[in-house]
């Protein structure tokens, strides 16, 4: 292989991870520089849509709350969290990312403790929060995501809230194109294999993994998790802002974030007992 190149082929979680801290550290200054006005540094703003928790609430009254972000980024989520009477904490694989909520937290004087962490692996024991969240963090960069949800409901109290963003699984059939090229279907939603931008000697620099809605509910359900609400944010009138595959155009067709409202079942051996379905 002789040029850096985008494909669809499996990568290992090695690979994934990998490619995960380099890609975020080296693209750390120009993420934050083109996107952290929208983004702010003491805010909450789940998708490219601009829903702002705010507004949407999904994660309830975190007064008093022991708050994690998992794949906290420059952690404005947290900062929130932390001005709203939440006693929250961010984790990132990214060193680059980390510094950035630093500086933030100087700027703003909001501090929230900051640790590097995998978020397969979180260094927390076990029952230590309450709420569990991330916009667009962690969830479809970690090849073996069903972890990440283990590892959350491990670190969650007995119903606990998990809330997280990704991009809405349907738009993997689209191109990347946010104009009339990213309206016509030209991927199957049932090819799994993760999208992967790789260097001149073939070692990912950057992979994104997909799953179907079908999956996300499993394994959240394997983890222990009851799904109660999957938000899909309308593309909202006035918001003219282009990100990446995210347009006005494409976001008035269609969906493009999926928000999962989960909560850590608080009697897990009841709902083993009554079954995944309904008895006939």
């Amino acid at each position: 292989m002789d040029a850096a190149g985008v494909t669809r082929r499996e990568a290992t979680p090695a690979e994934a991870r990998r490619a995960s801290r380099y890609w975020w550290d080296s693209d750390a200054d120009e993420y934050q520089a083109t996107h952290g006005g929208f983004l702010g540094e003491v805010d909450l703003v789940w998708c490219p849509e601009g829903l702002r928790e705010a507004d949407a609430r999904l994660l309830g009254d975190v007064s008093g709350k022991r708050v994690i972000e998992v794949g906290c980024g420059a952690a404005s989520g947290s900062r929130w969290l932390a001005r709203a009477g939440a006693d929250a904490v961010g984790v990132d694989l990214s060193a680059g990312m980390l510094r950035h909520a630093r500086a933030a937290a100087d700027r703003t004087s909001v501090p929230v403790p900051l640790v590097l962490a995998d978020a397969a692996a979180l260094p927390f024991p076990a029952g230590t929060f309450d709420v569990a969240f991330t916009a667009f963090g962690a969830v479809p960069f970690v090849a073996d995501s069903g972890r990440v949800m283990r590892e959350v409901a491990r670190v969650l109290r007995p119903g606990g809230r998990w809330v997280f963003s990704i991009t809405h699984p349907m738009r993997w059939i689209f191109l990347d194109d946010p104009g009339e090229g990213g309206l016509v279907a030209v991927h199957s939603y049932f090819d799994r294999r993760p999208y992967v931008e790789h260097d001149a000697n073939g070692t990912p620099t950057y992979v994104e993994q997909h799953r179907t809605l079908g999956d996300r509910i499993r394994e959240l359900v394997a983890a222990g998790f009851v799904l109660r609400d999957l938000v899909e944010p309308e593309w909202p009138d006035g918001h003219e802002r282009i990100w990446g595959q995210w347009s006005p155009l494409r976001g008035r067709l269609f969906p493009g974030t999926a928000i999962f409202v989960t909560e850590l079942d608080a009697q897990p051996e009841e709902s083993a007992r009554r079954g995944a379905f309904p008895a006939h």
